[in-house]
């Protein structure tokens, strides 16, 4: 395997300059000229936001590009008066990361701009381009108010300033996703570009678009509503308890398409190019599994479809670029269904195609395939006569086709005669809670194709409890250590049954609980270790897997550089899945280098509302652009050998009180919508690997539902990999007990392992696995479903090439490790209990530099740390050690001048899991350390949450 870090880089830029979406582009305004003078305004300017928040965004990236730097690079003249005076207010105004996990604010105070400042940079300068900020993330949604979800006062008021002052304004959002843009609106900018946030070269890549050498050819993957009240699932969104998904079916495009078009500001799949292109259909078919056409009109359909189960539709486009600029062009098709009884949305996106770039004048075809199956509906109250089935009913089906839905054409129809079953299912996770929910009723009114009308959710007839202990998995008999290694199964020397039938009920139990945070098994300062955990399970050949946040790249607590990815809504509107295959297949090798075998990641839940702080990870409203752009991006990373982890399986759509919410939805939506990314993922993109949310659906949380974890994941979708559940995570029922140590429960519905443990090879957790199964709640079987699902997997990874000593071969360029990363190989391990005292002697104190150390912490909760050092340097002096623990800011050592003198300097810190790394970065020279000291002040009561601890917390 190769890889060149340049290349890496490119790659990711080209993605970027693909998935930034022009929405506005009034008189041409875009792109600017070779050395055009701008006037840049917002403060984030000097601080790009590279990612979203929590674990999705904590990469120890190298140089992340700013915008300033970029323009510069690209021969843009940026205004200097402008850059002087937000230069001089980040002095005075410093960047505020926030304190804890998850807990950076949406954006940063905005620096107030003054007519006077505005009307300065004006006289030299050509155009202005306003700079708009957001971030959100893990643990906290957007909230609708100034400053997050919204502009805030300042912002508007300098955006007004600018259009009062500039004849050419563009507004450029680095955004984890959609804001509100009320205010953008009002100001009339000529141009609006969202940049979303492109890792540490987006920057470069949104740059690329902007002096035209890349022609945008980004789509929306969500759509953009006028007012935030008129989004569908406005009125069932934000509760801490549960939240009831009465829009069912009808979410985002779905939704305004077939009851209120006149919400919609920007819509779903729309963005604009430099250049033009003419999308004219020349074929509609219907074709086998293996290409042959079978049939091209109306009247075989109907035994075409029953016949061959591989069959799919198959829509020919010739796209001609008619401008002036090079650039591609994406070819969406969407089907427009009969309504008949189930009712359906008036658009389904049913298939997509990106061209090649091509030049002015130049043509290609391109093909759309279109599965049946897509665009069949669910049937999950027997309306249709065919109660849990996915079926096509009987009437017109239209398919419709353009660059966005505001340019559709009908491209090919056919009419079903009758109703056709395309499977044949069971009712499962369905609703306890009765709920309304819409449906479509002719419109009298004429202001959209429908009405609303609620109707009753069909609710579960059998609790998902009862059937899971029904399940009674069988295995082979204890047999006590025969000799066989895991190796053993992987050459055909024995099977995997009699391996696993060597492994005591306490390994069993052992390989059940991952070990992590931060576990030294395996690469340092990573999310968890699995699989060979304890001395005996090693013993027995099973090595142990090394997983890794996150979807935007690598996160090593102990500071070792990896590559920031942009974010996974930016990748989505590339709208291209051989981009993501691509760039996903160099994180592949990239994880090669620094023994990770699972990424965990992609996240693709849906963005069921724009106020979701989860949104930046995850890709669309739409099921199946997310389930493509996931199957993408698992092949990409399967090509190096290495794996990815969909998550959150399912239903998590809201940040807030994420560890308790309740999702109840119905069975159709969960099928058609949030359940259809994951399904598409592992049947198309082969993925082996899923984790479970924190949260409940229909009144139990994931990781114990067995009708999630094996009847639909395994039985249903032919599923073969491993379940995780998320860190930390409760179990349980609503009405029921809820805890976070009844692993049984998760063992019982084949949520294979319990993310994370301070010690697996121990029962550090308080688990209840053996007395489950010596109490008959479990059997050994249950043990070793779970056990064989594990085991399997780790054959397939490098995980298991290591153990066995031969190491995958990599090339690697530009690679080589600068002064500001560590070498997650040589990261020491300390015990940590009251007293620890470090010794720091030997530790070189240089400007930019970084040390990281493991710690293996013996009593977890609050302890003060005390740092010996001196200095000769004056007392006017200062020294700051920046201070990270897991990757998250937890203070600041500032060392003056001691005139030589050793001086013991102090900070409150949160160690709140077994393992950890400590990183400390070195903001200046001329320090000599001693030791560092660790005292226990108070216990770590995760019941109590992070505000009764933010004295520790924020050091």
């Amino acid at each position: 395997m190769k890889l060149n870090l340049q290349d890496y880089e490119n790659k990711a830029r080209e993605a970027i300059a693909e998935g930034v979406v022009l929405l506005k582009n009034r008189g041409n305004v875009l792109p600017l000229k070779e050395g055009a003078k701008v006037a840049l305004f917002g403060r984030i300017q000097s601080h790009y936001y590279k990612s979203g928040t929590g674990s999705g965004g904590m990469v120890n990236a190298g140089k992340v590009w700013t915008f300033p730097e970029a323009f510069e690079k690209a021969g843009l003249v940026l205004n200097k008066t402008l850059v002087e005076a937000y230069a001089e207010f980040d002095k005075t105004n410093p960047y505020d990361m926030g304190a804890g996990f998850g807990a950076e604010p949406w954006s940063q105070e905005e620096m107030p701009l003054t007519e006077e400042l505005a009307k300065k940079a004006k006289e030299d300068s050509e155009v202005a381009i306003v700079l708009i900020g957001r971030t959100a993330g893990e643990e906290q949604d957007y909230r609708y108010e100034r400053g997050a979800y919204r502009l805030s006062e300042t912002e508007a008021e300098m955006l007004k300033t600018v259009r009062k002052v500039f004849d050419k304004v563009i507004v450029l959002m680095n955004v984890s996703a959609v804001l509100d843009m009320t205010d953008i609106e009002a100001a009339d900018p000529d141009a609006i570009l969202y940049a979303w946030q492109g890792g540490e070269v987006g920057a470069l890549g949104t740059t690329d678009v902007l002096i035209g050498k890349v022609s945008p050819s980004g789509k929306l993957t969500d759509t953009i509503a006028k007012k935030i009240e008129e989004t569908p699932a406005f009125p069932n969104f934000g509760r801490f308890d549960y939240n009831c998904y009465g829009e069912d079916v009808y979410v985002g495009y779905r939704y305004y398409s077939t009851f209120n078009n006149d919400a919609v500001l920007y819509p779903f799949g729309f963005g604009l190019s430099y250049t033009e292109f003419n999308i004219v259909p020349k074929e509609f078919v219907l074709k086998d599994s293996m290409g042959k056409i079978i049939a091209s009109s109306d009247e075989l359909f109907v035994k075409k479809f029953i016949d061959d189960k591989g069959a799919s539709l198959e829509l020919t486009f010739e796209v001609t670029n008619t401008g002036s600029f090079a650039g591609k062009e994406v070819v969406e098709v969407y089907a427009r269904l009969p309504q008949e009884k189930l009712g359906k949305p008036e658009l389904t996106l049913a298939g997509f195609a990106k061209t090649k770039e091509l030049a002015p004048t130049q043509s290609c075809k391109i093909t759309v395939k279109v599965d049946p199956y897509i665009i069949s509906s669910y049937d999950d109250s027997g309306v249709t006569g065919n109660i849990y089935s996915y079926v096509l009913e009987a009437g017109e089906y239209v398919f419709l086709a353009g660059d966005s839905q505001a340019t559709l054409k009908e491209a090919g129809k056919f009419a079903l005669g009758e109703t056709l079953v395309i499977e044949k299912l069971s009712q499962q996770m369905a609703p306890i809670q009765g709920f309304k929910r819409v449906h479509p009723v002719a419109s009298s009114k004429g202001t959209a194709p429908y009405e609303i009308f609620y109707e009753d959710v069909p609710l579960a007839k059998v609790r998902d409890l009862e059937l899971a202990k029904a399940d009674k998995p069988e295995c082979l008999p204890y047999s006590g250590d025969r000799g066989i290694k895991l190796s053993d199964v992987k050459s055909g020397k024995a099977s995997m049954d009699e391996f696993l039938a060597q492994l005591s009920d306490e390994d069993l139990a052992a390989i059940v609980r991952g070990e992590g945070m931060g576990s030294p098994k395996v690469t340092a300062g990573t999310a968890a270790a699995f699989g060979g955990i304890s001395p005996a399970l090693k013993a027995f050949g099973i090595p142990c897997g090394c997983c890794s946040d996150g979807p935007s790249g690598m996160r090593m607590d102990c500071g070792t550089r990896a590559f920031s990815l942009p974010n996974g809504t930016l990748l989505a509107c590339t709208w291209n899945t051989e981009i993501n295959e691509e760039l996903f297949s160099m994180l592949g090798v990239e994880m090669v280098k620094n023994k990770i075998d699972v990424l965990l990641g992609p996240g693709i839940n849906i963005h069921r509302h724009p106020l979701n702080g989860r949104n930046f990870e995850y890709f669309s409203e739409d099921p199946l652009m997310t389930g493509r752009m996931a199957a993408a991006q698992f092949r990409g990373l399967k090509s190096a050998g290495v794996s990815g982890t969909l998550k959150h399986f399912c239903g998590n759509n809201q940040e807030t009180h994420r560890h308790d919410i309740d999702s109840v939805v119905s069975e159709r939506a969960l099928r058609e919508i949030y359940l259809k990314g994951f399904e598409l993922a592992i049947k198309e993109g082969g993925a082996d690997s899923v984790m479970t949310t924190y949260g409940a659906v229909n009144g139990t949380w994931t990781n114990g539902r067995h009708d999630l974890c094996t009847e639909i994941l395994r039985n249903e979708w032919g599923f073969k990999g491993m379940v995780m559940t998320d860190w930390w995570a409760k179990i349980g029922d609503v009405d029921g007990n809820i805890s976070r140590n009844d692993f049984a429960r998760c063992v019982l519905a084949q949520n294979d392992w319990y993310a994370v443990c301070p010690d697996a090879a121990e029962n550090s957790s308080n688990d209840n696995l053996l007395e489950s199964l010596n109490n008959g709640f479990l059997t050994r079987g249950h043990f070793v479903r779970c056990a064989k699902n594990i085991c399997e997997f780790l054959l397939r990874t490098h995980a298991m090439e290591r153990f066995e000593g031969n190491e995958p071969e990599l090339e690697l360029e530009g690679f080589d490790n600068d002064d500001a990363s560590v070498n997650a190989a040589n990261v020491e391990y300390f015990d940590i209990k009251d007293g620890t005292v470090i010794d720091l002697s030997h530790v070189l104190s240089i400007q930019g530099c970084v040390y990281a150390f493991g710690l293996d912490i013996k009593q977890p909760g609050c302890y003060k740390m005390e740092i010996t050092g001196s200095s000769e340097l004056s007392e006017l002096a200062q020294i700051p050690i920046g201070i990270f623990f897991q990757s998250i800011p937890s203070g600041t050592f500032t060392f003056n001048g001691t005139g030589g003198e050793w001086k013991t300097l102090e900070r409150k810190i949160l160690l709140s899991s077994k393992y950890g790394v400590v990183r400390f970065y070195f903001g200046g020279n001329g320090l000599k350390l001693k030791d560092l000291k660790f005292t226990f002040e108070k216990e770590w009561d995760p019941e109590l949450g992070w505000d009764a601890y933010s004295d520790y917390i924020k050091g």
